[in-house]
């Protein structure tokens, strides 16, 4: 019983964490992003991959570990939950290597500024995940139930 609480918290406490940084990433996107914002776009970005490691690592645990065990769990929609997964972290890397990149670029320029169409298009990416990643919940929420 101990164990399956934790599990959950830590889970919970991750998705969070999640949801969080990439709600960050997305705002940083807001305005022009001079050296020090891809700065703080790459250490934001950090917490984002740490976060989506931990949703994953907890889950899994939730799902071989937890108290409902995995019998339960592979027999409800998983599949939905992990393919939304997959597709938010798959859309996540393009702007993770622009931010990367930014930053090299910053480091070699005096007055450097992202160009405006690749903020943009790194903006309403991140828009993208965040809304593929708003279902991950619902799916959550029908598997904990046994739901279709």
């Amino acid at each position: 019983m101990w164990l399956d609480a934790i599990l959950a918290y830590l889970h919970f406490t991750a998705v969070f964490v999640f949801f969080a940084f990439l709600s960050i990433e997305a705002w940083l996107l807001r305005s022009p992003v001079f050296a020090a914002r891809a700065g703080e776009l790459l250490r934001a970005d950090a917490w984002y991959w740490g976060a989506t490691a931990a949703v994953l690592v907890t889950g899994l645990a939730r799902l071989f570990l937890g108290a409902k065990g995995e019998a339960f769990y592979l027999h409800a929609p998983l599949y939905v939950k992990l393919a939304l997964f997959a597709a938010a972290a798959g859309l996540s890397l393009a702007p993770s290597a622009t931010f990367r990149r930014w930053v090299r670029e910053a480091a070699q320029a005096q007055h450097w500024t992202a160009p405006e169409s690749e903020r943009v298009h790194a903006r309403r990416r991140m828009m993208l995940v965040v809304h593929v990643a708003a279902a991950i919940p619902l799916a959550a929420v029908l598997m904990a139930r046994g739901l279709p």
